[in-house]
């Protein structure tokens, strides 16, 4: 071949070597698409016109109201971790289901999914509940590699349980390919898919790997007893105690996930003004644990779920000309509410900033957030570069010519995204390979919702899979040094299999995640 006609190809392996060499992934994906794309011009085979394309992408990007979505769930998920929600449901489930074989391995799952569904912060989840499980499980008498496996595991859960970070990137970036691959295919009024969408669809895939992780710590607890020994029972609390303690942990962020997840899946809100709602949920939750404003905090809190279920009653927009006594009603409460929710807020956010949380807080979401949007723009000059070199055109031909038609070129593209989940971050993955892949995948007929849970799961598993997964790292950071290295890559396997395992399920029937979205949304 020659070289002409492969630098796209060699664009693409230029990128990956220079990511696993360790280079900051926006410049070395902004730095290859310049190189290679001079090169291109060299050799005349790159239009330099591609590039005058890349201020409106920019522009696009920082203007897309889907992506204002991720500074907000930063927020709300670094404020629910400084809030020591997770420190109160770890130590609750662990009294409930830890006087039963495999007890403790439950509570760690069923924690790391409720973390996940209200902070969607995968380091934040791991560290928290490795600095507060791991040392308990051990104490217990529990397989180091077991307990290691499932704190690593319960963690990334927030990247497959809605309201996730890694759900709202990928929406965004499928919502573009799909519109693409119907512009490809003749079709001018081409039909959409949101983030909401892909929220439903995740929701029912999620809970069935939890359901996996419990029922892998029942079945390690029958096989294996002593890997997973029962705690002595706590005669210190009787168990009307017991349980008011567990309800007193679990219901505020409970209700603060009904409040995000419920907004979107009734139609109420969109999931960037749903994430809005958890920032502002967050802040008071933080605000009734951090700063003493107790009164003000539940009254606002009250208020905020009034003002929610008020919208499914009433039409509160103020420039109407046809005002009923009703109406006037509505708005007058839902002014009142809004009163009491700024009144919550200030008294929050001022005992927040006063204990020194407030200021942490803000600086955590601006890096995140801003390392995300420099990887964006990254990404797109990288992709316009690539796109220029032909290398849709390639990756069309690569696909379409696979063995087995449509799952051929599906099983391809989930086994190269497993295997670059090896070494690449999710955040590189969707950004990079997805928009590659998803065009012409979506042109072969494959559901977009369905497409985009699978890769969601998929994506999961960089963080678990050796010798790079993120989340070996947080846990590895915080173990004693009596825990080694090779524990804790033996103690993910079953739970990477496990995801393998789920991927082949959601393959078989793929209504698991089209069902919810189909039925909520039409």
């Amino acid at each position: 071949m020659d070289i002409r006609e492969s630098l796209d190809v060699l664009m693409f392996l230029g990128a990956v070597v220079a990511l696993l060499s360790g280079f900051p992934v926006a410049f070395t994906l902004g730095g290859i698409a310049l190189l290679f794309g001079v090169i291109g011009i060299g050799l005349g085979v790159f239009d330099f016109g591609y590039m005058a394309v890349l201020p409106q992408r920019i522009y696009g990007n920082m203007t897309n109201d889907v992506l204002i979505a991720v500074p907000l769930f930063v927020f709300m998920g670094t404020m629910l971790e400084r809030s020591k929600v997770a420190e109160e449901l770890l130590e609750n489930m662990g009294r409930l289901f830890g006087t039963l074989r495999g007890g403790l391995g439950i509570s760690v799952s069923i924690v790391g999914a409720l973390l996940a569904a209200s902070t969607g912060i995968v380091g934040a989840t791991v560290v928290t509940m490795g600095l507060l499980s791991l040392p308990t499980m051990m104490r217990r008498g529990y397989d180091p590699a077991l307990a290691c496996g499932s704190i690593a595991a319960a963690g990334t859960l927030g990247q497959i349980i809605p309201p996730s970070i890694v759900l709202v990137l990928l929406g965004d970036t499928l919502a573009t390919s799909y519109q693409k691959a119907q512009l490809a295919e003749g079709i001018f009024t081409p039909d959409t898919i949101s983030v909401g969408d892909l929220f439903a669809g995740a929701l029912i895939p999620g809970l069935m790997l939890v359901g996996f992780y419990i029922l892998y710590q029942i079945y390690r607890a029958i096989t294996d007893p002593k890997s997973s020994p029962a705690m002595p029972v706590d005669e210190s609390l009787s168990t009307g105690e017991l349980y008011a303690r567990t309800l007193q942990a679990l219901i505020p962020p409970v209700t603060l996930i009904i409040a995000v997840m419920g907004s979107i899946l009734a139609g109420i809100a969109t999931p960037t003004e749903a994430a809005a709602v958890g920032a502002v949920g967050a802040i008071l939750l933080a605000g009734e644990r951090i700063s003493g404003a107790k009164m003000s905090v539940r009254v606002a809190a009250f208020a905020l779920i009034a003002l929610l279920v008020q919208t499914s009653f009433y039409d509160l927009r103020i420039a109407r000309t046809d005002l009923s006594g009703g109406a006037i009603f509505g708005i007058t409460m839902a002014g009142l509410f809004c009163v009491a929710i700024i009144w919550g807020l200030v008294a929050s956010l001022y005992g927040l900033w006063r204990n020194r949380v407030l200021n942490d807080v803000m600086q955590t979401t601006g890096r995140i957030s801003s390392m995300v949007f420099v990887i964006l723009i990254g990404a797109a000059l990288f992709s316009l570069v690539f796109r220029g070199l032909g290398g849709d055109d390639t990756v069309h031909e690569f696909l379409t010519g696979m063995p087995g038609g449509t799952m051929g070129a599906m099983i391809t593209v989930m086994a190269i995204m497993f295997l670059l989940g090896f070494f690449l971050d999710f955040i590189e993955i969707v950004f990079v390979v997805v928009p590659i892949v998803a065009p012409v995948l979506l042109q072969m007929g494959v559901d977009p919702i369905w497409l985009g849970i699978m890769m969601a799961i998929n994506l999961q598993t960089s963080f678990l899979t050796p010798p790079f997964g993120f989340a070996l790292f947080y846990l590895r950071g915080v173990a004693p040094d009596s825990i080694t290295t090779m524990q804790i890559y033996r103690g993910v396997i079953p739970f990477v299999l496990i995801q393998i395992f789920a991927l082949v399920i959601l393959a078989l029937f793929p209504a698991l995640a089209t069902w919810l979205p189909q039925l909520l949304f039409g």
